[in-house]
């Protein structure tokens, strides 16, 4: 799946898209990737003399990957879209620099009614650089969206 394809799903855009293409996506899992560009404006200011991705990005990466995966089973031309209610066990083990692919990993590990019980995983060249858990939940988006 491609980025047209990714903004067909979800209703992140550039510069807050953190997504370039999905590899895999399954009923309970998706994997996804995302190249960092040097030249993206976040590395200008997070830190400029020794650009680091910021964890909470990293994050938001996986909630895009979830919300692809959750959009398999919300479908879409609903007026829902999932939106993160909880985030729980996050762990930063590996700084990602300017230029390296992230490799997004999300599952699905519960569904309680509209709330996802979701469990993340970002890597570059199969090396952990954060884990995480997550509940996003189907919340009424407002007309135009």
């Amino acid at each position: 799946m491609n980025r047209e394809q990714i903004q067909q799903l979800i209703p992140h855009r550039d510069p807050f898209l953190w997504l370039d293409e999905v590899t895999e996506r399954t009923e309970s899992r998706i994997v996804a990737r995302k190249l960092l560009s040097p030249d993206l404006p976040v590395f200008q200011g997070h830190y400029p003399k020794f650009p680091v991705f910021p964890g909470v990005l990293q994050c938001e990466a996986c909630f895009q990957a979830g919300a692809v995966l959750i959009a398999g089973i919300v479908p879409t031309g609903t007026n829902e879209v999932p939106v993160v209610t909880r985030l729980n066990n996050v762990q930063f083990r590996r700084m990602i620099r300017p230029g390296e692919t992230i490799e997004l990993e999300v599952e699905l590990t519960e569904r309680v009614s509209n709330a996802f019980y979701l469990k993340g995983k970002v890597s570059v060249e199969g090396k952990v650089t954060a884990r995480l858990d997550f509940v996003c939940t189907a919340a009424e988006a407002p007309p135009g969206m």
